[in-house]
């Protein structure tokens, strides 16, 4: 894997207009993840587990904004045992696809995943028992959202579910302020240099957008889903599941 030192020089102030999924990116993406977002594996393994209860023969299990597909890689080995799954990364980064189909061929029973690049708010979702949509929504202009997880709503069948994984903002400007603070004591224990913390954090500007909880919860009730409960959070990083109802109304 390998290590993510994108913002330990100057050479980063060449890459205008902010954060980009680029092919530098990708090469250190995982490296990046795992020292930027608290629990992120565990958070996978827990998506497991509830997976493990509501997908169906046949389902579909969609990653929007899939990166260089751990998720999927990592459910599809952890869901062996349930036949006839099709997992499907999607995203809109060349480069992201490109690193998720090469890890895909060092992995063994992947015939049932497949990466392609495509735009998520473009996506056609069919069939689908569950979608993950992990720390990619936050990077959508806010006012788009409520259309994203609605369609995300209309491709799921009915007892499906999404899982979301969001960075939020605590409704507390203090609070906030102290939970933000915790993450960047958290990315220097993972080994990151205050330049480094200052500078993605200044391209991140813009870019990526979180909303509070409330907000959250709210725009994926307002889509249709009967049932939405945090299932994880480490002060600023939220993930929910959200349940499709059974009725056609619901």
């Amino acid at each position: 894997m390998a290590r993510d030192e994108l913002f330990r020089s100057d050479a980063w102030e060449a890459e205008a207009g902010g954060f980009r999924f680029n092919e530098p990116v990708a090469e250190v993406f995982d490296d990046m993840l795992y020292r930027s977002v608290p629990f992120y594996r565990q958070v996978i393994v827990m998506t497991a587990r509830l997976l493990e209860s509501v997908l169906l023969p046949g389902d579909r299990v969609y990653d929007l904004g899939c990166a260089t597909g751990t998720t999927l890689l990592e459910l599809n080995r952890q869901l062996a045992g349930l036949a006839g799954l099709k997992f499907v990364g999607l995203d809109n980064s060349p480069a992201m696809i490109a690193k998720a189909v090469r890890k895909a061929g060092q992995y063994a029973n992947t015939d049932r995943l497949r990466f392609e690049e495509q735009d998520i708010i473009g996506a056609e979702i069919e069939g689908a028992g569950a979608v993950i949509l992990n720390y990619t929504l936050q990077f959508l202009r806010p006012e788009i959202r409520p259309d994203t997880v609605r369609k995300i709503h209309s491709g799921l069948r009915p007892g499906g579910v999404l899982i979301m994984s969001e960075k939020v903002r605590a409704s507390s400007p203090l609070l906030d302020e102290r939970f933000v603070a915790l993450h960047h004591d958290f990315k220097r224990e993972q080994g990151y240099s205050e330049l480094e913390i200052a500078k993605k954090r200044e391209a991140l500007e813009n870019v990526l957008i979180p909303l509070s909880i409330a907000r959250n919860r709210t725009m994926l009730e307002e889509a249709g889903f009967v049932d939405v409960e945090t299932f994880f959070q480490w002060f600023n990083f939220v993930s929910f599941v959200a349940v499709k109802g059974n009725c056609s109304g619901g």
